[in-house]
């Protein structure tokens, strides 16, 4: 089970998250907004998840298969229609290297495969205590 923790205090609205192994980041909300910009907003890491996921996961088996890939980019959309209860992730991937239409499929293939990608389209359970 991987398990982080988050704070918050009086300012509005820095929020200081650390991982079980004692990495931190902040996360804020913008200026217009109440917050300072210190940090990603929740929208922004939920979707930052799926963006490094991608690539790990990709750079992974790219390195498994010894391709000649220089570099991967992705870019993430993220959109959350309220009035069909619809959230839609539209991911852009960009790979620079020697890779043929076939290795490129595969790629792709791959990409649907990272474990954030298949989180957020199986059935997610919240169960929430407050203590």
């Amino acid at each position: 089970m991987d398990t982080v923790s988050a704070k918050i205090d009086t300012r509005l609205y820095r929020t200081e998250i650390t991982s079980a192994s004692g990495n931190v980041l902040i996360s804020d909300e913008p200026q217009q907004l109440g917050g300072k910009n210190l940090g990603l907003n929740p929208t922004e890491l939920l979707a930052s998840s799926l963006a490094s996921c991608t690539l790990i996961t990709l750079r992974m088996y790219i390195n498994r298969k010894q391709w000649n890939v220089e570099e991967i980019n992705v870019k993430i959309d993220f959109e959350r229609d309220s009035e069909r209860n619809c959230t839609s992730f539209t991911r852009r991937i960009e790979v620079i290297g020697e890779v043929d239409d076939e290795q490129r499929r595969r790629l792709e293939t791959i990409a649907n495969s990272c474990p954030i990608h298949k989180t957020l389209t199986n059935t997610i359970e919240i169960k929430t205590t407050l203590i």
